[in-house]
């Protein structure tokens, strides 16, 4: 029995794979008038690694630039996804609004907690208006460790959550949940890998199927 529902954000609320291309082919054609960058842009590369914390997506994509560069990087990327995000170029999954319409309906506080950085998440918020149902929306950025474990017991914490369950599609959602004893959900969308989806209590592949599976009190 759950009180509190909290989401991950790419790859579970919102279609990500909608805008990556354009703001990550963006990015590296600045890199590479630059001279910063000599490639074609690592668009297959990011999306298997999609999901982690941008200082780890950029350490991976670049390994032997310099952190200057990264971070560079880094700035142009997120600008261009949130202008990309306020265009209307992205997508939220089917059925969002209405899944979190049932969970208010149930008295269920709806959080998302993301490895996303907070402007970033606050374009999609804004633009969607998802405040109109999530009590608050946190960023892997608010917590010294990087790791999302510790982002969601920081969000049971702040907020005196007994019992949730973490709805997301990656490894790193599912382990979350484990190591603070809550329902692990994975999401079998874009960026999902089902050797990581194993791992979770349940799987969906549509957010509907959380009407049958989540148990409220």
């Amino acid at each position: 029995m759950i009180n509190a529902v909290i989401f991950d954000m790419d790859g579970t609320l919102f279609q990500t794979n909608k805008i990556l291309e354009l703001p990550l082919e963006e990015t590296f054609s600045i890199l590479r008038a630059r001279d910063e960058w000599s490639c074609k842009t690592p668009t297959e590369k990011y999306r298997d690694i999609m999901g982690v914390p941008l200082s780890v997506v950029w350490e991976t994509l670049m390994p032997d630039h310099s952190t200057e560069i990264r971070r560079s990087a880094n700035e142009i990327f997120l600008r261009k996804l949130v202008i990309n995000i306020n265009l209307g170029k992205g997508a939220l999954y089917p059925h969002v609004k209405e899944i979190f319409d049932y969970l208010k309906g149930k008295g269920c506080s709806i959080y998302i907690a993301s490895n996303g950085l907070i402007e970033y998440l606050n374009a999609i918020v804004d633009y969607y208006k998802l405040d109109s149902w999530v009590t608050e929306t946190f960023s892997i950025q608010q917590i010294e460790t990087q790791d999302k474990a510790d982002l969601v017991s920081h969000i049971l914490e702040r907020h005196h959550i007994i019992s949730a369950a973490v709805i997301g599609d990656r490894l790193s959602d599912i382990n979350a949940a484990k190591s603070n004893g809550l329902k692990s959900v994975g999401c079998r969308f874009d960026f999902a890998k089902e050797d990581e989806l194993a791992q979770a209590d349940v799987i969906i592949n549509d957010l509907l199927e959380l009407k049958t599976i989540l148990k409220f009190g």
